[in-house]
């Protein structure tokens, strides 16, 4: 019997002015044997046994519905990047915040009320289980307006990302690892550009033939753009990478900035364009009036962000924009002098809304990354790494009656805001690399961006200034390498909202944050409309779904549930203490056994076997300090 999920029934009966409710159906299955950059073969997560994923297009009056089965082996879930999901943030699909996972063979609804929430522009999903988007869970979103504020004749999108040969689980074994202590990341093998239409992708090349399950697809250089002569383009263009970001330039054409991250912003001529992972930009581009020949689009890796450079990767990528039917070699005017860096605070949204009130409370974090106390690497957010709960937060806070607004009860990750609160959120990093950040269920304004946040320099480390008329509003921003930015929100969507890097790599080692909002009015509106099966996929996973981020109806007691690794200690630990007394009392017992020596005393042959065996018990204590020596087996 097909499940009818109470929400969608809500917006049928309670919103009769829905012009529709689009429904998606995905099959999330493996898929052999895929080559996009024709290098090497592997296997990866994709749609309805193909890859890459049908491109998701939305009208703005419409509602979505995702019906995901998962036919993988392990539990999934999926997340719409940057919708608001207006108090329902079950249905934001972070995994261990906002629901226990898909199970395999079980099917979940994701109800993505866009039709209520005034988002228009260029988003994507993909999966928000471990690693699952590297392997390939991830496709452009786009929500079309009813009326468009910029006019143009046509629109592709451009779907950019790095690309790994091994599957995720196997390089995060590598990388969270002793034998990587300092934390270098796995670099791509390659990167990928491919174009859609609405929801197609454009083909290869025409005169090429590739095979295997993505022949139908073109990429990189086996990728165009066509063109006609007078003509203006809207390019939506997506990072969708793990790791790396990309500067993006069109040769012999001129961009135009028109929107970021789903707000659209006043004309903002550019050469080029940088974007961080997550990131996403509209640009008008129009066509030459000399039809001639191909152009080459590039996409170049930030190299900064790898820690060795390969000697075989390419990292300077191009496609093109031809014009005409015949393939043709591109015109690539070569290398760029510089890289431009984007300041988001020189954006103006088309839209003005008045910089918010002054914050009533700042989240300040400071992040970092150091060697742990088990030996790898790992992040830390004011000294603490992220860890799931083993009670997704959305679940603990409507469960906990009048203490789900205490803090402790979600874990040292985690931050209680009040209905209607402004905050702000202040960013400092203290990594020497770039890093993007990306905030569920809400767009925030950027209200101040320091290039060096340690020094007393104004023009490196401005104060925040109040009273801005229009600052850039926008869900992901790139924090620059010991740089800080300071995010102003408003609490106006009770849920629990994850705050995270969206470098994979860094996620996965405990770069982020949850925020839950608004909690006792979360539990209000939740009333009636949250779907029983939420609940039975976490018994199905044997994973607890009441109580605090342990399980237990406490806002103190978190036995059982895993946190660490920790930050080594510095100074001298009692352990350490007492190894150094063994080592400098058996120092100190040798040497004055050298001067009695000395001093012609003679020792008896019983009394020269007692100090041997006295040397080797000294010898044992001082092993079982370090470690070194395994304990006798009875």
């Amino acid at each position: 019997m097909a499940r009818l999920n109470p929400f969608v029934l809500f917006l049928a009966l309670a919103s009769p002015v829905i012009a529709g409710v689009q429904d998606v159906w995905w099959n999330i299955t493996y898929v052999e044997d895929v080559n996009p950059d024709g290098l090497y073969p592997r296997r990866v997560i994709g749609v309805n046994n193909t890859w890459p994923p049908t491109p998701l297009n939305v009208q703005e009056t419409d509602s979505l519905v995702l019906h995901v089965l998962n036919s993988l082996d392990v539990p999934t879930t999926v997340h719409h990047h940057g919708q608001y999901f207006n108090s329902t943030s079950w249905f934001d699909g972070a995994l261990g915040v906002g629901q226990c996972g898909i199970p395999p063979g079980q099917t979940f609804d994701y109800v993505v009320p866009i039709n209520s929430s005034g988002q228009t522009g260029t988003y994507w999903a993909h999966a928000h289980a471990t690693g699952q988007y590297v392997d390939g869970l991830r496709t452009p979103l786009v929500l079309h307006p009813t009326q468009e504020h910029y006019q143009y004749d046509e629109e592709y999108t451009i779907a950019i990302s790095d690309w790994y040969h091994q599957e995720h689980s196997v390089l995060l074994a590598q990388f969270v690892n002793i034998a990587n202590p300092g934390g270098a990341e796995p670099i791509p093998d390659s990167a990928l550009m491919y174009f859609a239409q609405n929801t197609t992708y454009l083909p290869p090349i025409s005169g090429t033939h590739p095979t295997g399950p993505t022949a139908g697809v073109g990429f990189n250089e086996n990728a165009t753009l066509p063109f006609e002569a007078g003509k203006t383009y809207r390019l939506r263009v997506i990072n969708m990478s793990a790791f790396v970001g990309f500067y993006f330039w069109i040769d012999g054409h001129n961009m135009t900035l028109i929107e970021a991250d789903g707000t659209s912003i006043q004309e903002y001529p550019t050469d080029q364009v940088m974007l961080s992972v997550a990131q996403r930009y509209s640009m008008l581009v129009t066509a030459r009036n000399d039809t001639s020949g191909s152009w080459a689009i590039h996409f170049n890796m930030d190299t900064t962000m790898l820690d060795t450079v390969p000697d075989d990767l390419v990292y300077n990528l191009t496609s093109s924009i031809s014009y005409g039917n015949e393939p043709s070699t591109p015109t690539d005017l070569g290398f760029v002098d510089s890289y431009n860096y984007l300041n988001d605070t020189l954006l103006t949204p088309v839209n003005t809304v008045a910089q918010l009130p002054p914050s009533s409370e700042t989240l300040n974090l400071t992040f970092e990354f150091d060697t742990m106390n088990d030996g790898t690497n790992h992040a830390v957010i004011n000294g603490i790494t992220y860890n799931t709960p083993l009670v997704p937060a959305v679940m603990s806070a409507l469960s906990l009656g009048d203490n789900a607004t205490v803090q402790s009860a979600y874990g040292p990750s985690s931050f209680v805001v009040h209905h209607l609160d402004v905050y702000d959120i202040l960013v400092h990093n203290s990594d020497t690399g770039n890093h993007p950040f990306h905030l569920h269920g809400h767009t925030f304004q950027v209200i101040n961006i320091a290039t060096q946040y340690n020094v007393s320099d104004l023009s490196l480390n401005p104060p925040v200034q109040e009273g801005q008329a229009n600052p850039m509003r926008r869900d992901t921003i790139m924090i620059p390498a010991g740089g800080s930015v300071t995010l102003r929100v408003v609490a106006d969507n009770p849920g629990v909202w994850f705050f995270h890097c969206h470098i994979d790599w860094h996620l996965s080692t405990g770069l982020a944050i949850q925020i839950i909002e608004a909690p006792q009015q979360m539990q209000e509106r939740a009333q009636g409309i949250v779907p029983q099966y939420m609940y039975d996929q976490c018994q199905t996973l044997g994973t607890p779904y009441q109580g605090n981020a342990a399980g237990h109806f406490s806002t103190t007691d978190l036995s059982g549930w895993f946190l660490g690794p920790y930050e080594q200690e510095l100074g001298w630990l009692k352990k350490g203490i007492l190894a150094m007394f063994g080592c400098v009392l058996t120092a100190c017992l040798g040497m004055l056994t050298v001067m009695w020596y000395s001093l012609g005393t003679q020792f008896t042959d019983e009394e020269v076997e007692e100090a041997v065996k006295a040397r080797i018990e000294a010898k044992a204590k001082r092993g079982k300090l370090f470690g070194l020596i395994k304990p006798k087996q009875d």
